[in-house]
């Protein structure tokens, strides 16, 4: 099996922190040249500070994955610095608690446009790019690889996360679709759904409140937290053509937690 992602152009959405800037360095550091791309401008200026004397391999761009204009200055900027794009993984994730009694529906509409459409969107954007790349290269097993992150809370009903949780499922969903549209392509679209990995988000929960660590550990049969490297090692593989036959695809990342814990609270 063969695990090389050297030379491959990837673009990585919700970059800055958390989940997002662990797969960022993972693959770069493996060998692709990777776009980051984020809104908050400060921290990820503060992570391409860490690289200042090697920005060969990471680049950046600050804006709005909701926004269509950005997505094409995205894949722009994308293009201009590493001329192809290879590799997308739709990181980007907003997490917002919601009343399942009284769902606010434009607060909805937010949390579907946040986690599924603004991925779906730029797949698409992309997916055309990589269509067109492929007319120029020479015949190969694949011609990309998009990667959907989500959480358990797709397929594990979380009350107090309504909204965020539909917005999950949605977005699995569009992940099965646009596998078989992009099928005949060449182009492979699968998705990670994680739960106790230390996330950006998980990190705050445990600051504000320590003793739903405890909580998490105990829910999970592997019974520790994981650090979000680990999740972005299985991103590595589905980018890479050790999984060039494996599409329509949800990994579940989870130490085993989707198996015991019913997962009631926002602590995922």
């Amino acid at each position: 099996m063969t695990l090389s992602i050297q030379g491959k152009t990837a673009i990585v959405t919700g970059a800055a922190r958390g989940v997002g800037l662990a797969i960022a360095r993972h693959l770069a550091e493996r060998g692709a040249h990777v776009m980051m791309a984020d809104s908050d401008e400060a921290a990820l200026q503060s992570v391409m500070d860490d690289y200042a004397d090697d920005q060969t391999q990471l680049r950046h761009f600050v804006g709005s994955v909701c926004e269509r204009l950005d997505m094409a200055n995205l894949l722009s900027a994308t293009l201009d610095a590493f001329d192809r794009v290879d590799i997308l993984v739709n990181a980007h994730r907003f997490v917002r608690g919601s009343d399942p009694l009284d769902t606010d529906m434009d607060a909805l509409e937010e949390m579907l446009r946040q986690n599924m459409l603004a991925g779906l969107r730029l797949s698409q954007m992309v997916a055309k790019r990589m269509i067109r790349q492929a007319e120029n290269d020479a015949a190969s097993v694949q011609n990309g690889a998009i990667v959907n992150i989500s959480t358990l809370a797709a397929r594990r009903p979380i009350p107090s996360m309504l909204g965020y949780s539909i917005a999950c499922a949605a977005q699995e969903q569009a992940t099965r679709g646009l596998a078989l549209a992009l099928a005949p392509h060449r182009i492979r679209v699968n998705g990670v759904s994680f739960s106790s990995v230390m996330s950006h988000e998980l990190q705050c929960a445990l600051r504000d409140h320590p003793e739903q660590r405890a909580q998490v550990i105990a829910g999970t049969p592997l019974g520790r937290i994981a650090p979000a490297d680990e999740l972005a090692e299985t991103v590595h593989y589905l980018c890479s053509d050790g999984a060039r036959f494996v599409t329509g695809q949800i990994i579940t990342v989870d130490g085993g937690r989707s198996l015991a814990d019913p997962v009631t609270s926002q602590v995922l």
